[in-house]
């Protein structure tokens, strides 16, 4: 059933033995008579092929005169009846009848046609024309057109050509010129060239798209994806998204449809079933391993919780299996699940903060502008967001000089005296070098009744060696104190020894070692395996907090290959409480230090109430490290901008100074 010279990736596979009269009499004996054997059937169909339901079709009409699906419809209903009769129509029939439905009637379900047309191979494209043709006498091609308007309607017509190159042999500076074209046509450019990203996205072969995306990502400093977001607008943007999606990974494209379908309030039973039954004989197993590493649950297990009955029981046998029961790995798909999330995290991509040290600084005349604003009555908050907030933190130190210089005054006293709450807060922490200020959120956290573990995670977790030497030598200037020993003295067992093992700031900087990675996932996969909780702690800390990022994410990888799962998976299954955490956040770190603070910042302000220490404290701390890649986290993870975000859910000054620090609107 798979392609020559490829593996087999569908969860439902030929019935050995199969005989098309005896499943057809099976069926029949199931739907006569009162009532109907439900479990026979779903049994039946879910465990035969596509090929083998059509010729039990074929039995049946001999046997019987009868047709088999119109039956099925008569003895079955809703959602159970929909999957089943899905079940039964060849693949090109299942598609044309999924896009009839879609721009049949009131409104278009534009989500099915970008989900059908961004997939298919050119092969299925003109199968599913032809398809549609026999079915309603139609032309796929004209009713979509009579259905749809703009940009969008133009790529979904460049789309049902079925003309996508499939070429494995890549040009490289025609790879060069389509980014070029790319980045031309969009941030380049006064406005969008929509044409060029059409041609583009909807002819070039998959494989010359990967190097393109790659080479984009090179020379623009930012993925594909966030520049289609940022130019393109409506479904438009969603069918070219789903190109892209599809182009990197058709799997994890189905894996985020699958999981979005079922998550929250309601499912989106439509959905399911179609990509349940379009990749049961395609891709199906490794939908299931994307979907388990990307989501931390199976995808049997989410299906079990969202559905019921004998529609439950058929989608669980389309699955095939339970990814969380023992035995149930797929190595291969592993890889391809684990290369997605190295891709994002490993890219060389620039760090970018979004304060940068003002052209033609002055730092008298800076001072003075302070000074002006908060001498006399009322204070003139908004100058003094426009200075701190606009000047690199080597500038902010030069000015507290001159203001003391120039007036015999301590500018940070002067600001604590005119400001309060949450802006003073944030100005106040912006006036400390980044060393004071992480080293004043650690005391905080540690001093008084209670500790904030969260905080001391937070710093420790994501900071280099520089930065903890840096740290322990403003610790001890401002409070005469090792960080060390506060530490030891404020938490206990396991977290301790892992915040003293951070806060020595000797975490190797070398690269990879590829015999040494093997050996150190092996540790790990080994003690994962067994019941000893104070090996486990230790060995994942002497590893996690000792080797260089290079290296823990070549560890990350051969632990995927030792044991299929992600080390994430595996801590929090394993570990509970602030040490499950510190372990977790370095892991997230290593993988991808944006993403980690984007996600922090997403949860600081979801829900009701702000966190509002966890977003200054994180909007100060990476303002000039790489808060523009946070920003483009937050709008890849979330679908909405940082910018959006902070705008909604604070107010006055404090809201337009971390808009200033936030740097724009993507």
């Amino acid at each position: 059933m798979a392609p020559k010279g490829k593996v087999y990736r569908g969860s439902v596979k030929e019935f050995p033995g199969f005989d098309a009269s005896q499943d057809a009499e099976a069926l029949y004996n199931a739907m006569k008579g009162f009532g109907s054997d439900k479990e026979a059937i779903l049994d039946l169909i879910t465990s035969r092929s596509n090929k083998q339901r059509g010729e039990i079709c074929q039995a049946y009409k001999s046997l019987y005169g009868k047709d088999l699906i119109a039956d099925l419809k008569y003895e079955l209903t809703g959602k159970f009846e929909r999957l089943i009769v899905s079940l039964m129509r060849p693949p090109a029939y299942s598609d044309a009848k999924e896009i009839k439905d879609a721009i049949g009637g009131i409104g278009t379900d534009e989500k099915c046609l970008i989900e059908i047309l961004a997939s298919r191979t050119n092969q299925e494209i003109h199968d599913l024309v032809a398809a549609y043709k026999d079915a309603y006498e139609r032309d796929l091609e004209a009713d979509i057109v009579g259905d749809t308007s703009g940009h969008f309607k133009k790529m979904l017509v460049v789309l049902l050509q079925g003309t996508r190159e499939e070429d494995d042999v890549v040009s490289e500076d025609l790879v060069e010129q389509d980014a070029k074209d790319l980045l031309e046509a969009g941030e380049l450019k006064w406005g969008t060239d929509e044409a060029q990203f059409i041609y583009i996205l909807g002819r070039r072969s998959k494989q010359h798209l990967r190097m393109v995306f790659n080479e984009y990502l090179k020379i623009s400093g930012k993925p594909i994806e966030r520049s289609i977001k940022g130019e393109l607008s409506g479904d438009f943007e969603k069918l070219m998204l789903a190109v892209v999606k599809c182009v990197r990974s058709t799997a994890e494209y189905f894996a985020e449809r699958l999981y979005k379908a079922m998550k929250g309030l309601g499912t989106r039973d439509n959905t399911l079933i179609r990509i349940m039954v379009s990749r049961s004989e395609i891709d199906m197993l490794d939908i299931r391993e994307v979907f388990r590493t990307k989501y931390e649950k199976s995808l049997y297990n989410m299906i079990k919780e969202d559905t019921s009955g004998e529609y439950k029981k058929a989608l669980l046998k389309l699955c095939g299996g339970d990814d969380d029961a023992a035995g149930e790995f797929f190595p291969e798909a592993a890889q391809v699940a684990y290369q997605m999330w190295e891709h994002s995290a490993v890219a060389k991509v620039q760090l970018r903060g979004t304060v940068q040290p003002a052209a033609g600084f002055n730092d008298d005349g800076d001072a003075q502008v302070l000074r002006k604003a908060m001498k006399g009555l009322g204070t003139d908050e908004g100058a003094i967001i426009d200075v701190v907030t606009q000047r690199s933190n080597a500038q902010r130190q030069q000015i507290i000089k001159a203001y003391k210089a120039h007036y015999g005054r301590d500018l940070m006293a002067d600001l604590k005296s005119e400001l309060s709450g949450s802006l003073a807060k944030l100005i106040l922490g912006l006036m400390l070098t980044p060393a004071q200020y992480d080293a004043k959120q650690l005391r905080k956290a540690v001093e008084g009744a209670g500790t904030d573990e969260s905080v001391l995670i937070e710093i420790m977790a994501t900071r280099n060696n520089q930065e903890i030497a840096a740290i322990n030598e403003a610790y001890q200037q401002a409070y005469h104190k090792r960080l060390e020993d506060d530490l030891s003295s404020d938490t206990s067992g396991h977290f301790k020894r892992i915040l003293v093992s951070l806060a020595l700031g000797n975490r190797d900087e070398g690269p990879e070692n590829l015999t040494q990675a093997h050996e150190d996932a092996k540790k790990l996969a080994d003690v994962s395996s067994n019941d000893s909780g104070d090996s486990l702690e230790t060995r994942f800390l002497s590893i996690l907090c000792t080797r260089s990022y290079p290296h823990l994410r070549r560890v990350f990888q051969e632990f995927i290959k030792m044991t299929n799962h992600d080390v994430e998976h595996a801590i929090r299954k394993r570990m509970s409480g602030d040490v499950r955490d510190a372990f977790v956040a370095i892991v997230r770190s290593v993988k991808n230090k944006p993403a980690f603070f984007a996600d922090k910042l997403y949860k600081s302000m979801k829900g009701a109430g702000t966190d509002e220490r966890t977003l200054t404290r994180i909007m100060i701390s990476r303002s000039e490290i790489d808060l523009l890649n946070i920003r483009g986290e937050f709008l890849d993870l979330f679908d909405k901008s940082l910018h959006h975000m902070i705008e909604k859910d604070t107010s006055g000054d404090y809201r337009k100074a971390l808009l200033a620090l936030c740097g724009g609107e993507d």
